[in-house]
């Protein structure tokens, strides 16, 4: 297996695939680093920004309400459902441009990798803002109502009750996401982002070995994605086993 590494003068494909990787090891190792960075960042402030908004989406009214009250609720919801749409119907390689170099023309610095981490925090949060608000939909609304009456408020009802449920029913989208931002930070090479597809576009170019240096990162991307999915299995399998409603418990129990 060794001898395979090395290949001087490559001929077939395996060859060359072989040849490309030992030769610029250290290219594909910082690609696939900043791949995992950012959509690892992305992904968790994503869903931060997606829980937030989600629940800004939930956000409910009575006529009884103070007008002032009334109305922020209404815009907040409009702000939210216009960030959702302008995101969720764009092309994140587009949106990657505008921000990139639409910051820059407003006369901010901002360095390629921050700019893509700010574009996967964004199109990570629109997408899970849907999945937030749906899961929180998919909660009985008799808990609800039992909590209220038990004299909790509507915020520790969502904090405590809701939230915890609708947390595992969203999980599994969350890992969806993170497996979709790994591949999907290939479109951030359009503002010189290092990552992994830059890295195999910068390798191709030097040889002229395009199909084989993209073959390199298509064997990474699915060690990387098949790994990520079989702990994410486990670590769902693991939340089925636990007590949908610890939070809410431990909370009364305390009072």
């Amino acid at each position: 297996m060794l001898k395979l590494f090395e290949i001087t003068d490559p001929q077939s494909s395996l060859e060359w695939m072989l040849f490309l990787t030992k030769k610029y090891l250290g290219m594909f190792v910082e690609g696939t680093g900043y791949t995992l960075y950012i959509a690892t960042i992305g992904t968790l402030l994503g869903f931060v920004l997606g829980y937030v908004v989600g629940i800004i989406q939930d956000l409910g009214s009575s006529a009884g309400d103070p007008l002032a009250k009334r109305m922020v609720i209404r815009l907040l919801k409009a702000v939210a459902t216009l960030y959702v749409e302008a995101f969720r119907d764009t092309p994140m390689i587009v949106q990657a441009m505008i921000i990139y170099y639409g910051v820059r023309q407003a006369g901010f610095e901002m360095t390629p990798v921050v700019a893509g981490i700010v574009v996967t925090v964004l199109n990570t949060g629109a997408y899970m803002a849907e999945t937030v608000r749906g899961g929180i939909g998919s909660i009985d609304v008799g808990q609800r109502e039992g909590s209220l009456s038990m004299g909790m408020s509507p915020m520790k009802t969502m904090l405590y009750v809701v939230l915890p449920q609708a947390f595992q029913n969203v999980m599994p989208e969350m890992a969806n996401t993170f497996l979709t931002n790994l591949k999907m930070t290939s479109v951030l090479n359009v503002i010189a982002v290092q990552e992994l597809f830059m890295a195999a576009k910068t390798v191709g170019g030097n040889y002229y070995k395009y199909f084989e240096s993209y073959l390199v990162i298509a064997v990474i991307y699915f060690v990387l994605c098949f790994a990520f999915n079989q702990v994410f299995l486990l670590v769902e399998r693991h939340m089925r086993d636990t007590d949908d409603y610890a939070l809410a418990v431990e909370y009364l129990e305390g009072d």
